[in-house]
């Protein structure tokens, strides 16, 4: 017998969250956890420029065979064009391979595999917070997880002293992960100086870094957010990036993602690009065609490119402006706490300060959904929501 000996697994601390929001009965519930974009409406939307790329793609498919283990050259050209810009000598030098993953969490979990096989003796280190699913995606490969301070709680930013220290003594062969931009859970970014720092160091030290980029576009534009992936680059010798256009594209059931790795030669891309093509075969064997060839479809487009473009503009603009909005309306309530740091963060997420305490509060008593440790997914904060949201968060400053 082996089913009948297992006890329930404790809940995803972000989905599981979103499930107890569904069985929440009240009429004015906020659900503030889970990652996803929501317009003004409360809605997650297929993106206009997506739709018509998706009855393009339905009025010429002629097949449903699968892809290649690695998937269609088209789509992997796209990623690494987004990645690095057309014109980068990486892709003219062919030091880059890309594999169509499901969703950045596939990158993740491939490239965590791969990595397991060539370095099994090497620790990954992820940043004081992370998200909440990386421990868990390195883990379950074999890895031991270890830790680097990134934020700062006392001044709402970065602890990049500490952040230093520890990167100057993580072992040669070790991976460290780090977020290119709209770091999640915090909304805090590194600059362009920090990058060639974490650069040098990474070089000297002889760690490989691993980036997570799931908020391309969400920062500052499609062009800035990726500037610390491409100022490390002029410094490490080789590195491994998931890459998710689920915010960017709206494309989150369709799970669409890439993993992709760099290396200081053409022949040295290629050669451990057909292992991590054997990883994939005993995962999940070829990538899900419909995102990609959704993405693949805007892209090669130039009017559809340049809608999406403003689409991703207006996502961006709907964020910072909520931003705004909430750091005024917590201000006009009195709050015996200084908000504005919110307004400074980036991408969809806001460490907010508030204790596990406060968030048990705004649950149990308010039915707003908030991950512990005071993570709150401002996309999902609309005209509708906001007084009753600062209402309850002034209430539960006042509570403890």
């Amino acid at each position: 017998m082996i089913l009948s000996e297992l006890q329930p697994a404790p809940p995803d601390a972000i989905l599981g969250l979103t499930e107890a929001y569904k069985q929440d009965a009240r009429e004015n519930k906020i659900n503030l956890g889970v990652g996803v974009y929501q317009d003004d409406s409360g809605v997650t939307p297929v993106l206009p420029s997506v739709k018509t790329a998706e009855e393009r793609v339905l009025a010429a498919e002629k097949t449903k065979s699968y892809l290649s283990i690695g998937g269609s050259p088209e789509y992997k050209a796209h990623v690494q064009e987004l990645l690095f810009g057309a014109t980068h000598a990486i892709i003219r030098d062919q030091r880059a391979r890309t594999a169509h993953t499901p969703g950045g969490t596939g990158g993740l979990r491939v490239g965590a595999e791969f990595l397991k096989k060539v370095r099994p003796e090497a620790t990954i280190w992820v940043s004081i917070p992370t998200w909440a699913n990386h421990p868990g995606i390195f883990t379950a490969a074999g890895f031991q997880v270890a830790q680097y301070p990134y934020y700062d709680a006392t001044t709402k930013g970065l602890d990049y002293e500490g952040m230093l220290e520890a990167l100057r003594k993580v072992p040669a062969g070790d991976i460290v992960l780090l977020h290119v931009c709209c770091h999640n859970p915090t909304g805090v970014d590194l600059s362009e100086s920090q990058w060639h720092e974490i650069g040098a160091i990474a070089t000297a030290q002889g760690w490989t870094p691993f980036l997570d980029f799931a908020y391309q576009g969400l920062g500052d534009n499609l062009e800035r957010d990726r500037l610390g992936l491409v100022t490390l680059l002029e410094s490490v010798p080789e590195c491994f990036i998931a890459s998710s256009f689920s915010k960017n594209f709206g494309l989150y059931r369709e799970r669409t993602g890439a993993l992709t790795l760099v290396a200081h030669a053409a022949g040295a891309a290629a050669a451990a690009f057909s292992h991590v093509e054997k990883t994939i075969r005993v995962i999940y064997s070829n990538p899900p065609a419909h995102g990609g060839l959704i993405v693949s479809t805007i892209l090669s487009d130039q009017e559809l490119r340049a809608q999406w473009q403003e689409e991703v503009a207006a996502i961006r603009d709907r964020i910072q402006s909520v931003r705004t909005t909430l750091v005024r309306e917590l201000h006009q309530r009195n709050v015996d706490r200084d908000f504005s740091f919110i307004e400074h963060q980036r991408g969809m997420f806001s460490f907010s300060g508030l204790s596990d305490q406060q968030v048990d509060f705004l649950r149990e008593q308010k039915g707003i959904y908030i991950v512990k440790g005071g993570r709150v997914n401002v996309a999902g904060i609309t005209s509708r929501n906001m007084t009753y949201l600062c209402d309850a968060i002034a209430e539960a400053l006042k509570s403890g």
